[in-house]
């Protein structure tokens, strides 16, 4: 990989977790607000962070981008137990979904758990978590502090939308070493470990596809032609196919989002998100789609996070609205992690290092 691959690499996996970020922050507040509440609220659309009432300043994001953001330290330590010979493992993904539990039932890092990301504090907060996430992790303790069996599948007939909402990630490992099919079944086990529906994985690993296409360069719509060919090999795909078939249909005149459902199940969230960036796909039409993404009587953290995932990938984090990127919840810690994954899977730092000396530390791969 070039230099100049590598920093729009780079740009990419920082485009698309800081925009998801700031579309679930969008989004959050005004998630349970009917249509008409938001738009009379926000006649010219939601365009800026808006308050989500006490204890939920502007900008604050929800469980859709904590959960992705230990998605991504799962990644990473699934690569540094891989650096030390051992497999590259879902299992190591599951571990970090079961430190994010910790942030959802304590008020605080318990001393108990290693890794740097647990130790952030701001990530102790319950933002309206998925009740679907939160008791498949909890049957897997099995009544302990712990998951018992880590890469074990949810015994449950899930398909909301909280296994899609953190797949991203899945997308932004380099394609010169993971290919798309990859991608797809990758994100698809991982969100079957909370959601076990076909539906709610077969949608989760569509969205970790079409990522992985907009990583490697393609256009939307042929991501999104790469995804829908991958998705039809799956026995159930026809409500994530259908799903995605409608939402990339002409968008109407205003776009409405509401013909596509509420959000709240896997295959509406993803279509809402990839209608959402049809309808305004260029760069500075960024704010534009985000705001089309929420705008409605549904899950528009999930559908806004999603929205800011793929055209974040798409354009990179040049094109991030400046008023909301400077602003989100989070912002250094989603841009480190941004940068480790980068740096983990290409073992190059952007001033041309290797891998720090304390790597293992703060990513202990397991």
């Amino acid at each position: 990989m070039t230099r100049a691959d590598s920093e729009a690499y780079r740009s990419r996996i920082r485009g698309c977790l800081l925009g998801g970020a700031i579309g679930d922050a969008l989004g959050g507040p005004i998630e349970f607000d009917s249509g008409e509440k938001i738009v009379a609220a926000h006649p010219g659309g939601l365009r800026e962070f808006v308050a989500g009432g006490p204890g939920w300043p502007p900008g604050t994001v929800t469980d859709d981008t904590q959960m992705t953001l230990f998605t991504v330290e799962g990644l990473i330590r699934a690569g540094v137990r891989t650096d030390r010979g051992n497999g590259f493992t879902m299992a190591v993904v599951h571990h970090a979904y079961d430190r994010w539990l910790d942030t959802q039932r304590l008020p605080g890092p318990s001393g108990e758990r290693d890794g740097w990301l647990q130790k952030e504090q701001w990530l102790y907060a319950r933002r309206a978590p998925g009740n679907t996430c939160l008791s498949a992790l909890y049957l897997a303790r099995k009544g302990t502090d712990r998951i018992g069996q880590f890469g074990d599948q949810a015994r449950n007939h899930s398909k909301g939308c909280g296994g899609v909402m953190r797949s991203a990630p899945f997308g932004l490992l380099p394609t010169t070493s993971f290919d798309a099919a990859w991608a797809f079944d990758a994100a698809a086990e991982a969100a079957g470990f909370t959601h076990g529906h076909p539906t709610g994985k077969l949608a989760s690993g569509a969205l970790a596809a079409i990522i992985h296409q907009l990583c490697a360069g393609a256009e939307l719509n042929a991501a999104l032609d790469t995804a829908g060919e991958l998705l039809t090999g799956y026995p159930d795909h026809e409500e994530t196919s259908t799903a995605l078939a409608a939402a990339r249909r002409p968008a109407t005149d205003p776009p409405k989002v509401e013909q596509l459902g509420g959000g709240w199940i896997a295959e509406e969230a993803l279509a809402i998100g990839v209608y959402a960036a049809l309808a305004y796909p260029e760069p500075e039409q960024f704010l534009d789609a985000l705001s089309l993404a929420v705008v409605h009587s549904g899950d528009s953290d999930s559908t806004g996070a999603i929205c800011g995932n793929i055209l974040g990938a798409l354009h990179g984090e040049a094109a991030l609205p400046a008023e909301l990127a400077s602003t989100v919840e989070g912002r250094a810690t989603i841009l480190q992690l941004a940068d480790d994954l980068a740096l983990e899977f290409t073992k190059v730092s952007p001033d041309g290092y290797p891998l720090p000396i304390d790597w293992t530390y703060r990513y202990p791969g397991w």
